[in-house]
């Protein structure tokens, strides 16, 4: 079992009672009770426990990481029919709109992060006790967590400062510009950087380097490449990372065949060197497909397995998220990653004799290697495909690397942009004989072409594309003007009462 930060019964029953009820959701009706500053928030262990239930709402950003690949032109949707999960289908056509149970699900369950960052926040004057800038910078990273997911997602939403959402406040609160959330997320995440440890005091907690990595990724999402290089700097600069590297693989696994690359992504991979902010998961606590946000597993890698495979290795899944063959074929050959990333059934089967897995819905003989379910210990709890261990790598240094080398590209540096770039592309191929010496926008090209091979399958591509405007031309059916976003969902502009207008053409 993982002693890192997962959410405890104990927690859990705070939580029914205090931020669930206390309407993590918009449009969640009545409130029947709330936990105040009267009779919480006494000691550093009330804030110890609220803070764990705001971490815990990460846990539900799988959903994040699944429709943000399928949305892109990485993967199709899949599944084991095309009415599977209408609302992945959809999206995976560009043909989504408010009415879309996971745009809904994603909507409330990065609300209720920031609710539950919020809750802290509110009381963060309450009592004084060692310790309580760590707890207020880390609730901090959070809500900027949430709230860059939001933004990405949705555009201008709604900001309540260091208060929780009460009902009524979708008709008088408006949504706030997509410059004054990001706004907001610069503040938390410069407060963070400068109050959070550089190390975490347990594996999961945010650390100063990822409050500056994510800043970092902020200010490139804005166009504001020169913020953007010296935060990104800071993180490159502190020693406190890097690649993972040959030096770093066990003799077995060097027998195995793995490479550098290929072990981030195995569960002795988790919070490695490279790692700056990740995800936990445990197979610990069960769940059931109607209440996906309660579940400690990472759902999406279930969700991407092989149906009904048999075999060594892997687990059984529920086919979606399928690479395409656009993607499978995007790697040079010695490209080291394509074998991490592309599970490829043609190949795999002859292979491995008595392998098989069932084909369903858009099948291209490809699964996303990098997180599809492994086979673990018979006695995990709850069902297999909810529970899947395997840790979401969140901000990756080789993330860094690469936002840091756009960065100084679009800022005139182009030697520091392809020393970062090369980086990369040497643990890529195992050598240094595909080095790039381009510059300025061939340089660019470069370096988004990088982005996609290093992070396929990890939840960034669609935003990329849309961010650097190449969306239209990279996805069938995408509607620039329109897709950029995603919908707001039809329940929180009904329950607004026309105080909420809907994004563009939805």
């Amino acid at each position: 079992m993982k002693k890192y930060i997962y959410i405890t019964i104990a927690t859990l029953a705070i939580f029914a009672t205090s931020v669930v009820s206390c309407n993590d959701d918009f449009v969640e009706r009545p409130v029947q009770y709330s936990i105040d500053s009267e009779n919480y928030f006494n000691s550093k262990s009330d804030y110890d426990q609220a803070l764990i239930g705001a971490y815990d709402m990460l846990h539900s950003s799988f959903i994040n990481v699944l429709m943000g690949e399928i949305a892109s032109d990485n993967t199709f949707a899949g599944g084991n029919g095309p009415n599977d999960v209408p609302g992945y289908q959809s999206v995976d056509d560009m043909i989504h709109t408010p009415v879309n149970a996971q745009i809904k699900q994603l909507w409330d369950w990065m609300f209720a992060g920031v609710q539950r960052a919020n809750y802290i926040l509110e009381f963060k004057d309450k009592i004084d006790f060692t310790g309580k800038n760590q707890i207020i910078a880390e609730a901090r990273f959070l809500r900027a967590y949430y709230h860059f997911e939001l933004v990405k997602w949705f555009g201008g939403i709604p900001l309540n400062g260091d208060k929780r959402f009460a009902p009524g406040d979708e008709k008088s609160i408006p949504r706030s510009s997509v410059k004054e959330v990001y706004a907001s997320i610069e503040a938390d995440l410069i407060y963070a950087s400068q109050n959070l440890s550089v190390l975490a005091a347990q594996k999961g907690r945010a650390t100063r380097g990822a409050a500056f990595a994510l800043l970092g990724k902020a200010y490139l999402y804005q166009g504001k490449y020169a913020q953007a290089a010296t935060a990104l700097e800071t993180v490159i600069a502190s020693g406190n990372y890097r690649l993972v590297s040959t030096s770093d693989l066990t003799a077995q696994q060097i027998t195995a065949g793995l490479t550098p690359f290929g072990s981030i992504f195995e569960d002795a991979g988790e919070n490695g060197p490279e790692a700056v902010f990740e995800i936990q998961y445990t197979d610990v606590e069960g769940g059931s497909y109607g209440g996906l946000q309660n579940v400690e597993g990472n759902v999406a890698v279930g969700f991407a397995g092989p149906f009904a495979y048999e075999g060594p290795v892997f687990a059984d899944g529920n086919n979606f998220n399928l690479p395409t063959p656009k993607i499978a074929n995007a790697f040079a050959a010695g490209d080291l990653r394509k074998a991490v990333t592309i599970l490829d059934m043609t190949t795999w089967i002859p292979a491995n004799p008595g392998t098989s897995y069932t084909k369903q819905n858009e099948d291209t003989g490809f699964f996303n290697r990098k997180y599809i379910p492994r086979k673990r210990r018979a006695e995990a709890a709850g069902d297999v495909k909810l529970t899947s261990p395997n840790n979401y790598r969140a901000i990756r240094y080789a993330d860094v690397l690469l936002m840091a080398a756009e960065a100084y590209n679009k800022t005139g540096n182009d030697g520091k942009a392809t020393t970062y770039l090369n980086l990369v592309r040497d643990r890529a191929f195992g050598n240094v004989n595909n080095r790039i010496s381009a510059s300025g926008t061939a340089l660019n090209d470069f370096i988004l072409t990088e982005r996609r091979l290093e992070l396929a399958g990890e939840g960034h591509r669609f935003f990329d594309l849309v961010r650097t405007g190449k969306a239209a031309q990279e996805i069938p059916g995408f509607v620039a003007g329109k897709n950029e976003l995603f919908p707001i969902p039809i329940e929180e502009i009904q329950f607004s009462a026309g105080n909420w207008a809907q994004n563009p053409i939805y």
